[in-house]
């Protein structure tokens, strides 16, 4: 009997190599990246680059220690580092993309097998993980031109209505990558437009959140503003996590209807954390908690095949 040998999921027929996908997602990235660095300044550039090597460089020396194949190449832990970095703050000590970066790829990444074997997305993990850890820290906002530190959220929050013009440019504080609307959005159109990732479950994402949080807000009894709903949905970190995070090929689904459930399942623990919880965010754990379930969502999605009937039960 003749053997077959079977790669590493996820397996989509498609001519494109590893390395050309991450390439887009890297060109995806830099509009946000280049805005944290107009905003924030010359630091930004820092945390970005300690993030980065210290992805690449885990991963070098892990397979090299390992006596496995050198994939460095493929340019994977290139992309995990630019979302880490872009998932901090510019004012993080220089250890802590350090830090983040070793547990995105050694913990989360190579001891599950490498890339397609990671259970959930390496750089939201390590987010989460020195979120945790560091809390203080994870939490020290940057100050932009002496104005207050507040994220969009926090002034959204406090009853206060947020500038559209600052939402959509990013001149406020945040995390390096979240704050530009403007800057996602380009990103997320050159995703679209290379055919990298589809628009399914990032606007599952970004809708059901809006929706979550509009049902439960008028629930719980709290004032409720477009400008409010329009902050939850562009405000924070959860446009760059739809079109970067909640759309990665090896941590979520690849079928349709298993997209659009993952997509209302990451905007339904958003929505809890933010409107119930302790935390004006929530979709880093949101996204980390629902890749756990992607391989119960695709088993439940997956088409039959055609010709295959079903099995009834004795």
């Amino acid at each position: 009997m003749k053997t077959v040998n079977v790669s590493i999921s996820p397996h989509i027929r498609t001519g494109r190599s590893t390395a050309s996908i991450m390439l887009d997602v890297i060109i995806a990235l830099l509009p946000s990246i280049g805005m944290g660095v107009y905003v924030f300044g010359w630091r930004t550039l820092l945390i970005t680059a300690i993030s980065v090597a210290s992805c690449v460089v885990t991963e070098y020396v892990y397979e090299k220690l390992m006596k496995l194949p050198v994939t460095v190449g493929d340019l994977s832990a290139v992309v995990t580092g630019l979302i880490l970095a872009a998932c901090l703050y510019s004012t993080a000590p220089w250890w802590i993309p350090l830090i983040g970066g070793v547990f995105a790829i050694l913990v989360v990444k190579m001891l599950f097998g490498g890339i397609g074997q990671n259970f959930m997305n390496p750089a939201l993990a390590a987010r989460c993980f020195l979120l945790l850890s560091f809390s203080r820290i994870m939490t020290d906002y940057p100050v932009i031109d002496g104005l207050s530190s507040a994220t969009p959220l926090m002034i959204a929050n406090s009853g206060e209505t947020v500038g559209y013009t600052e939402l959509f440019v990013g001149t406020h504080s945040g995390c390096i990558g979240e704050t530009s609307v403007i800057a996602i959005i380009i990103g997320a159109l050159y995703l679209f437009a290379r055919r990298v990732i589809s628009p399914r479950a990032p606007i599952t994402v970004i809708g059901s959140t809006v929706a979550f949080v509009a049902l439960f807000s008028l629930i719980k009894g709290d004032p409720l503003t477009f400008n409010h709903l329009a902050v939850h949905a562009l405000g924070g970190g959860l446009l760059i996590g739809a079109v970067f995070m909640a759309s990665d090929y090896a941590t979520t689904p690849v079928t349709f209807w298993g997209q659009i459930i993952f997509g209302v399942i990451v905007g339904l623990i958003t929505a809890v954390l933010r409107v119930f919880g302790g935390t004006t965010e929530g979709i880093s754990f949101a996204i980390i908690i629902t890749n756990l379930l992607t391989p119960v969502i695709e088993k439940l999605t997956y088409p039959r095949p055609f010709g295959v009937r079903k099995e009834k039960k004795s």
